[in-house]
């Protein structure tokens, strides 16, 4: 049994075809980056990991179970835009998701608890890099250092999955392998599974084990929205590949976008 399988997605806004016959089996451990014109439905496959949306026809099934309708704990979310909260401090932005997870009803966990919640979030700022930035505010972090604190609170709570929506495309290119590096070990040394989101086919080589191109296959120029993109390459990259190969997947992806 896969730990995530998906079968038969189709995803549909009115007589707009979004994703159509996504069918993707993958195991625990994997890091899964996705590539693809704009507007292919990367994103809208992503908030269907997340339970943000909701398949139209077809299921995505998590070790063996159906995805709950809502998004959980199981599955953290990392954006491009920094999902952090202005007004509280480092830590408190990290502590903020454990409290709500338990004490659901005030938010707010007291004594042993919260100390708890407190060592546990300081833990994770250290292993994401920011030991050093718990009292300080997000307005007083560098862009680098604020993907970071998205980065502990989507980890804090230990999810099965991570989500990552194109998390590094804000940021200035040394920073941006920084950041590479970071993702790169917590991936190894927590054993996560992880999927991608990306416009940069190379960088999707650099981070993932396995490479997913969405593009349209079916085509109707008098109706462009009546066809979904599916998944038109799948290929581990952990492998030498020639630059033919490698040409082969930018000109499906440049290609399709100028369509």
């Amino acid at each position: 049994m896969s730990f995530l399988a998906v079968r038969n997605l189709w995803k549909e806004y009115g007589d707009h075809v979004v994703l159509e016959r996504v069918g993707l089996s993958v195991e625990k451990g994997e890091f899964v980056a996705i590539v693809g014109a704009s507007g292919c439905g990367k994103t809208t496959f992503l908030k269907l990991l997340l339970s943000e949306e909701q398949p139209t026809r077809g299921e995505i099934s998590l070790q063996g179970t159906r995805l709950a309708p809502e998004p959980g704990s199981d599955r953290g979310v990392v954006f491009q835009r920094y999902s952090v909260f202005p007004h509280l401090t480092v830590l408190q932005n990290v502590m903020i998701g454990l409290e709500f997870d338990g004490a659901p009803v005030m938010g707010r966990l007291f004594g042993a608890r919260r100390r708890a919640c407190a060592d546990a979030s300081r833990e994770m700022l250290a292993t994401v890099g920011l030991s050093e930035a718990t009292g300080l505010y997000p307005d007083e972090l560098s862009g680098g250092m604020q993907q970071r604190l998205a980065l502990a609170q989507a980890l804090v709570q230990s999810p099965r999955i991570l989500l990552l929506d194109e998390p590094f495309g804000a940021l200035d290119p040394g920073i941006r392998l920084d950041m590479h590096e970071l993702v790169t070990g917590l991936h190894e040394s927590l054993g996560l599974t992880v999927f991608m989101v990306t416009h940069d086919i190379s960088e999707g080589f650099k981070l993932g084990t396995r490479l997913l191109v969405f593009d349209k296959i079916r085509q109707d120029p008098h109706s462009p929205q009546s066809f979904g993109a599916s998944i038109t390459f799948d290929l581990p990259t952990a492998q030498e590949r020639s630059s033919g190969e490698v040409h082969e997947i930018e000109a499906a992806v440049h290609g399709s976008e100028t369509r």
